[in-house]
């Protein structure tokens, strides 16, 4: 039985040098703010697959008020989730996630994302669509203040996932 997760993260935007996104490092004017590495598309990415098998929210397994999950890198927390998600007996189908972010401009850098994500979640490249849009300087992503992600995903029994 296929089953569907879907999640939104929105994290502040404080003046910075390298923005966190996808499990890598961007050249930025720009920095998330938050208790971990604040990777938005990663903890979107994660609280899909948590969803997906009514498992909570990542703060309920990574509480922002623990010292050992400050600074994380989000990477590690989305390991976590997903042996959760394979010991259910379920792995990832596809991803499919939208990143909402005014700058800087993402094209360069999708595809190195997607990598990284492809070897964490242990799938094809083809399985990972991320896109990035902004919101025509409108609102707090338009005035670089946040930034928005969601991430939708399908995960299936182990036993008809496809793995590399």
């Amino acid at each position: 039985m296929i089953r569907i997760g879907s999640s939104i993260d929105v994290h502040a935007l404080k003046a910075g040098k390298s923005l966190r996104l996808g499990g890598i490092d961007i050249p930025s004017p720009v920095e998330s703010v938050g208790h971990s590495d604040a990777d938005c598309l990663i903890h979107s990415i994660a609280e899909a697959l948590l969803g997906s098998l009514a498992l909570g929210d990542l703060g309920t397994y990574f509480p922002d008020n623990q010292p050992e999950y400050k600074n994380i890198d989000s990477m590690i927390l989305l390991d976590q989730v997903y042996q959760m998600v394979l010991d259910k007996g379920y792995a990832l189908n596809n991803l499919d996630a939208m990143i909402i972010l005014e700058k800087p401009v993402l094209k360069p850098y999708i595809f190195k994302m997607r990598e990284r994500i492809c070897n964490a979640l242990n799938v094809t490249i083809d399985s990972i669509s991320i896109k990035a849009t902004t919101s025509e300087k409108i609102g707090a992503v338009g005035e670089q203040r946040a930034i928005i992600c969601h991430s939708v995903i399908t995960i299936k029994p182990r036993s008809t996932a496809q793995f590399l």
